[in-house]
């Protein structure tokens, strides 16, 4: 299978992309990727990487960087999971930028009331950052909880994300 990569220079690191021929399979911050290789490498074994630069996927993380938060909504994806992953992934898609959901909220929006911490282990899965946002998902309370990429991060993403959703 070929398999394309490229790269977006962020405020707050590097971001890191790669997609297949029917949409980004893996998508997270360069000094964090590590994790994401692992799960390329099991999906595909090793794979030749092309480069690829000025694709919609470039295109529409700098938009999103720039203020467009819907600029990342049409992405197609190919991330693989179980179904349950598939289907909190889903989930976290309709989260719209600048708004939260607490773990629980979200294991009762999918009629799983008692599956919280189910829905954070897929969350913590998720192959595909900022696309399917787990940056969304807070603690309990309200509490900035768990980001694969710091919580730093995470809070700078919800703070750009709510600047640009007024």
């Amino acid at each position: 299978m070929k398999l394309f990569t490229g790269s977006v220079s962020s405020p707050i690191g590097e971001v890191k992309f790669v997609e297949s021929r029917t949409g980004v399979c893996a998508l997270g911050f360069a000094d964090g990727w590590e994790r994401l290789e692992r799960v390329l490498r099991r999906r595909f074994g090793d794979t030749a990487y092309t480069t690829v630069s000025a694709n919609p996927t470039e295109l529409a993380l700098k938009a999103y960087f720039e203020g467009d938060m819907d600029a990342l909504d049409q992405l197609a994806l190919d991330s693989a999971g179980s179904d349950f992953q598939c289907l909190v992934w889903k989930a976290l898609r309709k989260i719209e930028a600048g708004g939260t959901c607490s773990y629980g909220e979200l294991a009762r929006k999918l009629g799983r009331p008692t599956s919280q911490r189910a829905v954070a282990n897929a969350n913590a899965r998720n192959p595909v950052s900022l696309i399917t946002p787990c940056h969304r998902v807070i603690g309990a309370g309200g509490a900035l909880t768990g980001y694969a990429f710091g919580i730093e991060r995470k809070r700078w993403l919800l703070d750009h994300e709510s600047y640009y959703s007024r």
